[in-house]
This record gives C-alpha cells, structure tokens and sequence, in this order.
C-alpha cells in the first residue's frame, strides 16, 4: 500500500460527484463496458471469462476478497476521468493541496541551530506548482520515496522557509515516521 500514492488518489475521489458502483455486479458490468469486453476485464482481474459473464448476468452476488479489493480498485481507478482530470488541474493552477501529517520532522541546518527531529502534526495549505509537481510525478509513476521527497521540498519552502522569509540556510528537511497522512484539494 502506497501512502501517498493513495492520499493523493483518494483527495481526488472525494471531488467525484456520483458514487462508484457498489455491488460486484455493477461493478463488472462498468469495467465490460469500459474495457468493452469480458475478455479484457477477465485477463485484468486474472480470472475467467465465463467468471465476468456470471458477475455481469448477476448469477454470481459476492466476489471473494482479494477479487473485491481488486474489482473495486480498478473502478475506482477508471471512475470519472473528466472529473478527476479537472480536480487536478485545479489543484495544479489555482486551489493548491493541503498535507495534512502527523510524522516526525527535522532538517539540516547550520551549526547551532535547533535541528533535532521530532513528531509534529501539520496542516499546512500547498501552493499550486507543489500540487502539481506531485501529480505529475504519480502519473509519471514516480517511486513512494520520490513522493515522500517532494513533499519534504515542498514542505520545507511552505512550512520551515515561509516562502522565503526565514531559515534561508535550510538544506534539507527529513520526513520519517509517518503516522498520519491526508491530502485534501
């Protein structure tokens, strides 16, 4: 389970504005029309055909659960493209993200500064090109490390640099021992 891989895709869910299907059946039944068939949807869940045709038809109610998991994953994944794309770009030229974390924070700086790393819970308002370089880099399937780095960066000009007001000597914040992790748009 990818932590802010998931936080990111999940700030986005909430700006859908139906509800993805809920039963198995509906749910197959989304994925046939999408991938415009059973055979496509059978090779990507990793199970037979026949099995899709069964869920579509509605002979069979109660997916096990690995197969629920990955059934609703994939829906969720394909779930409202025209609104998923608009809540990003809006994140990305206009609103900003919000992190909100409970983790533990440091950084590197100076000698005889305070830099000893401790647990702070932050919420702190992103920018939109920090909103952007995020989603850019979860399309372009960057690492969980990499996310964790930019939003280190990111954090590290918001939060301990306040735009550049303060702390000019700061060359590196470290972000451990995440306990909390939520983005909302």
């Amino acid at each position: 389970m990818s932590l802010f891989g998931d936080g990111l895709e999940a700030a986005v869910q909430k700006a859908f504005t139906r509800p993805a299907p809920k039963s198995a059946g509906a749910q197959m039944r989304y994925l046939v029309k999408q991938l415009k068939g059973t055979k496509a949807v059978a090779q990507m869940l990793r199970i037979s055909q026949r099995t899709v045709e069964r869920y579509v038809k509605d002979q069979i109610k109660k997916p096990r659960p690995d197969l629920a998991a990955r059934l609703e994953r994939e829906v969720k994944r394909r779930w409202q493209p025209q609104i998923r794309a608009k809540a990003k770009e809006r994140a990305a030229t206009t609103g900003g993200i919000v992190i909100d974390t409970r983790a533990r924070l440091g950084y590197t700086a100076p000698i005889g500064s305070t830099d000893q790393d401790r647990i702070r819970h932050l919420t702190v308002a992103l920018p939109p090109q920090h909103a952007a370089r995020l989603f850019d880099a979860q399309e372009a399937g960057a690492t969980e490390q990499r996310l964790q780095e930019l939003a280190a960066e990111a954090l590290k000009e918001v939060y301990f640099q306040d735009g550049g007001r303060r702390a000019g000597s700061l060359e590196e914040v470290r972000f451990t021992d995440i306990e909390h992790l939520e983005f909302d748009l």
